[in-house]
């Protein structure tokens, strides 16, 4: 999802478009590499405690059940930090790591893939990627066979050999200009689904760009070949000539929809559900800030609920002239879905998808129409508020964290240590947004929040919570801007466990590393250990470059 920053010089501007199109290489390996001694998998890794991809399982709930947690309600205070790993030469930390087999895997902001021991954090192997790795990776057992998926920010797709690290086939699915993959691919039995999004929002802020043409998708590949299957796009037309900027540029439309959340995939209905961000040009799209329903088998669009009409929108349209000169019309309010719709069953028999939206607003959808079950308003929303990345959801409740981060430029001249929003010095408000909600799966009624607790007097402050949520039998976890992990009863919302991740830490790996702000992707717990990285700074939060992991006692 694209952030806004007003007052913008045009230096800076080009520097942005710069990071949206690429990512700075990962520097030298530091210190000691810490390299794992030999070790085969035993049995199948799918049948031991894991977390695989972004939502544990094809529902995208992010909720893992005790046999696979093996964390009780009554352990969680007394998690302490067992182990830190650093990404050597990034200030990013953003890829969730996946958990299978006893090894855990993670994508970096330089362009690597890291496969490590989840109960030590020694390294097995270390991939090369094309491109930055955002999205979490995806895990198959093929044949006696462990492969890892990834995706890039080049919209590339790999397996790679999961025990060696070696690649077995890579395919690009998408080669417009600015296509990414911020999403993990989702697998369903043979086949693997992977989205698509986009930085041409952010490259439409250049008056001389013919903005813009970039369609979100869907794409199914065979995970032994990497062939495409089949390939569906959010906005069935395709742009054509709209009208011209006032530097004579054509500008093209319809556009956008972008795919920001991993699919959701439903083997009964032979469904696969997505939700869209908005539009980049005029005309808004109907399948904009939408829920999507395609087909499994051939991706033929089922059906569309749109929850935010003509909203079309570029970086630009928050900026002076000619910078905005490719803004559309509508010029926003720019209200992306970046949640994954979460398939639930309801108290009544009833299913429903459910997803939040920047908008502030909670949806529940009949995943077989599209019909409208409830909506709840959780929060004022904004160009960076309402909710991010994701709820988590048991069996009675939707757990839902509030972003609604309210950030300015920071005052010309400004130094010292300060969040930075794409090497932009920003100053957050620290008693603006945050909080988390359970929402009542069948009503929507708030059966609890729970609002920040307050921020610590530091540079980076914000009550935001723009993390996934992540949920275990009994407590959820909820990570924000202030660097703050924290775990909340489940029954009523107390706070029983808090965790400041924002400092330095020594590393097995022997990486200079620090923690930073909670972002973009939650905590994930499997076998006893909570794995988290520290350090999105995106949205204005503080910098980092680690991944840490917890246990009981540190044990």
């Amino acid at each position: 999802m694209t952030v806004q920053a007003s007052k913008l010089t045009p230096p800076q501007l080009e520097s942005v478009v710069q990071f949206l199109a690429s990512a700075p290489q990962e520097g030298a390996q530091s210190g000691s590499i810490n390299l794992c001694g030999a070790s085969q998998p035993v049995g199948n890794p799918l049948q031991q405690p894991h977390w695989n991809g972004w939502g544990v399982d094809l529902t995208q709930r992010r909720f893992q059940p005790a046999a696979m947690a093996q964390l009780t309600p009554a352990q969680v205070p007394a998690l302490k930090l067992k182990w830190a790993f650093g990404f050597p030469g990034v200030s990013q930390a953003y890829g969730q790591p996946t958990i299978v087999g006893g090894r855990l895997f993670a994508g970096s902001a330089g362009r690597k893939v890291y496969s490590l021991a989840a109960d030590t954090g020694c390294q097995y192997w270390v991939f090369d990627a094309e491109a930055p790795v955002r999205a979490a990776i995806t895990v198959a057992v093929n044949e006696n066979s462990w492969v890892a998926y990834v995706a890039d920010q080049r919209a590339n797709v790999y397996a790679i050999n999961a025990l060696t690290g070696s690649l077995v086939w890579k395919k690009r699915i998408d080669d417009y200009t600015g296509a990414v993959v911020t999403a993990a691919p989702t697998l369903a039995g043979s086949t693997l689904y992977v989205a698509t999004s986009s930085t041409e929002e952010g490259l439409g802020v250049n008056p001389a760009y013919e903005c813009c043409r970039f369609r979100g998708s869907v794409s199914a590949l065979d995970i032994a070949t990497g062939e495409v299957r089949w390939k569906s796009y959010t906005i069935p037309e395709e742009p054509k000539p709209v009208r011209k900027n006032p530097q004579g540029v054509q500008l093209w439309g319809p556009s956008g929809a972008a795919v920001w959340s991993s699919p959701t995939v439903d083997p009964q209905s032979r469904r696969v559900y997505v939700t869209t961000g908005d539009s980049y040009s005029d005309p808004a799209a109907s399948t904009s800030d939408a829920f999507l329903a395609f087909d499994a088998d051939t991706g033929k669009l089922l059906w569309s609920r749109q929850m935010t009409a003509n909203d079309a929108f570029t970086m630009g349209c928050d900026l002076p002239a000619p910078l905005n000169s490719n803004c559309p019309d509508a010029k926003g309010p720019d209200f992306d879905f970046g949640s994954s719709p979460m398939l639930v069953n309801l108290p009544n028999g009833r299913r429903a998808l459910v997803a939040g939206q920047k908008s502030g607003v909670v949806h529940a959808v009949n995943p077989d129409t599209g019909e409208i079950l409830w909506q709840t308003r959780v929060g004022q929303g904004g160009r960076v508020g309402g909710v991010q990345w994701g709820a988590a959801a048991d069996a009675a409740m939707a757990y839902v964290a509030l972003s609604d981060v309210a950030m300015a430029p920071a005052a010309a001249g400004a130094r010292g240590a300060q969040p930075t929003m794409l090497g932009i010095p920003l100053l957050l408000d620290p008693k603006a947004g945050g909080g988390l909600f359970a929402l009542n799966l069948q009503t929507g009624a708030v059966v609890w929040k729970t609002p920040h607790p307050g921020c610590v007097e530091r540079p980076g402050c914000s009550p935001a919570q723009s993390g996934a949520v992540t949920a275990i039998p009994g407590v959820i976890f909820s990570g924000g801007l202030d660097g703050h992990l924290r775990a909340y009863a489940a029954a009523d919302g107390r706070i029983i466990w808090d965790i400041d991740t924002a400092h330095e830490y020594p590393t097995v790996n022997g990486v200079k590393a620090g923690g930073g702000s909670l972002d973009g992707p939650g905590a994930v717990v499997v076998g006893g250990m909570l794995y988290v990285n520290s350090g999105y700074s995106f949205i204005g939060g503080v910098p980092g470059n680690v991944l840490l992991a917890f246990s009981v006692d540190g044990k």
